[in-house]
């Protein structure tokens, strides 16, 4: 299904593909992983528009989750040139991301995923603000962040709530009622693999995500306490660090 992906890219060498959540674009993941590549780190980072997100259009044949895989697989590759890329997913980008690397595993050269959206979610706990008064910003923000301060604040108001007038709402409703991916729970992927979780996320929570080491063999898991579904933002230097070492142990293994 040919769908004009809209994204941005960084840097030249061996391609990132990453992936943002949901209600949000590009830009979100762009602000939150390009200080974990720096400026000359050899690698292609590739930020693309979610379907009915950002700049690419949804239209009425995206009626599924299934339907949104293929138009990712596809853009993979054909923005790599069948390169085998790494891929990165935030919240829902991780969603996709696994099913992506179940997919195709011999195109995923690492797999890293960061408060990924799980379909067996559970323990979820309730939202809890670590810093900050509790009264900045707007519902979403205060909803979003458990670091309320006002540099998240202004994090927020730059890279995440102008994104929201882009979403095509129907487009989202329509593919979230179609939303099982089976491909995501297919054969374990063997590849290096990051697995990050927030301690205090409210929206995904962090223990279906530590479930997931039995599925990737040559996994590392972080638990971050004092930080929720917003931990790229909350977190910024343990993000880069831990995806400092996913590089490394995808180096070593080509």
């Amino acid at each position: 299904m040919e769908v004009a992906v809209h994204h941005v890219e960084h840097g030249a060498g061996r391609p990132v593909l990453v992936l943002h959540g949901a209600g949000v674009d590009h830009r979100e993941t762009e602000a939150c992983f390009e200080p974990c590549f720096g400026s000359d780190s050899g690698f292609r980072r590739i930020y693309p528009d979610l379907p009915g997100m950002g700049r690419t259009p949804a239209s009425d044949r995206l009626a599924s989750a299934e339907d949104v895989l293929g138009v990712l697989l596809d853009f993979a590759a054909a923005v790599t040139d069948g390169t085998p890329y790494l891929l990165v997913g935030h919240s829902a980008g991780g969603y996709f991301a696994r099913a992506m690397a179940a997919r195709a595993p011999s195109q995923v050269a690492g797999l890293a995923l960061v408060c990924p959206l799980l379909p067996g979610v559970r323990d979820v706990p309730e939202h809890r603000v670590v810093e900050g008064s509790g009264d900045l910003g707007d519902e979403d923000f205060r909803g979003y962040f458990v670091v309320q301060t006002p540099e998240m604040l202004e994090r927020y108001e730059r890279h995440v709530a102008p994104a929201a007038a882009l979403v095509d709402h129907a487009a989202l409703e329509r593919i979230g009622e179609r939303w099982d991916l089976p491909a995501a729970e297919g054969a374990p992927y063997d590849g290096p693999t990051l697995l990050v979780a927030g301690r205090l996320d409210s929206t995904v929570g962090y223990a279906a995500a530590a479930d997931l080491l039995g599925h990737y063999p040559h996994a590392s898991l972080a638990v971050v306490d004092d930080a929720g579904h917003a931990l790229p933002h909350e977190r910024p230097e343990l993000l880069r660090a831990l995806v400092t070492d996913w590089l490394v142990r995808v180096g070593r293994v080509g």
